[in-house]
């Protein structure tokens, strides 16, 4: 019986492996213009998540409850099909594993993403400070925690943590097609990576770009520059190293076979 369980669960990882391809190789073709348009609508996307997160954390101050509310930031993701820098890395990196694009291909969807997304959740973050008055005393205290956690195995922990959360949260996503029970990790993973306050390179920019433009930050741009910097490195450890690579592991004749068939 066991036997039987273990060779039934191969063609379902063979399926997921195809679909994920198919959509890495979408990503990296994507033209500028639609590759620069789709980063910035997810940092608004991730932003509406944000602007949740606050209202909670200020009418309740807890901020499990507060992740609980921004998990409604990945599902605008989903269903909006916007994208994240870090849901990036398993689809795209996949497909150049496999052959179909350069990883030239590769950071340019990365820095583009990245770009796009803090765009998008800057001009978000400046509109909820100015929208909402009573939440910047919040929206400075939660920027602040993230900009101060400083350059060390803390921090990177938690960056590694956020990367492998998201990242899982995609392999998730793409074994199935259904709508339904996708929604399911956007909003689980959703709440785990803000309720746990783990350090994502973009949730923790627009909530620390909040605190700048409420005002009276106890810290600049450059401190803002810093944490970035530090997080895409190990959001990149966590999502590429500890999940994608151990993913790609499970199908190596399948990436094999792949390779092949684009020479």
């Amino acid at each position: 019986m066991r036997k039987d369980r273990r060779a039934g669960s191969e063609p379902e990882v063979a399926e997921a492996f195809g679909r994920v391809v198919e959509e890495g190789a979408n990503r990296l073709a994507r033209p500028w213009a639609p590759l620069i348009v789709t980063g910035i609508v997810g940092g608004v996307d991730v932003g509406t998540g944000v602007l949740a997160y606050l209202l909670v954390k200020e009418a309740t101050g807890q901020t499990l409850l507060a992740g609980l509310a921004f998990g409604v930031g990945f599902v605008a993701l989903l269903l909006a099909r916007s994208e994240l820098f870090t849901e990036n890395f398993l689809v795209p990196v996949t497909a150049v594993a496999a052959g179909h694009n350069t990883v030239r291909s590769l950071l340019r969807l990365w820095s583009v993403t990245l770009a796009g997304n803090l765009l998008g959740g800057w001009l978000v973050a400046w509109l909820i400070t100015q929208g909402f008055p009573d939440l910047r005393r919040t929206a400075i205290e939660t920027g602040t925690h993230f900009a101060t956690l400083g350059v060390n195995l803390r921090s990177f922990t938690l960056a590694v943590l956020a990367g492998m959360v998201i990242t899982l949260m995609t392999r998730m996503q793409h074994s199935t097609e259904s709508l339904g029970v996708r929604l399911v990790p956007s909003l689980l993973f959703g709440a785990l990576l803000a309720g746990g306050q783990l350090f994502h390179s973009v949730l923790d920019s627009i909530l620390m770009f909040a605190a700048l433009t409420a005002g009276r930050a106890p810290f600049g741009y450059l401190d803002w520059l810093g944490a970035l910097g530090w997080s895409v490195l190990g959001n990149i450890v966590g999502g590429v190293g500890l999940v994608t690579v151990l993913r790609l592991a499970r199908v190596p004749r399948e990436l094999a076979d792949e390779r092949s068939r684009q020479r």
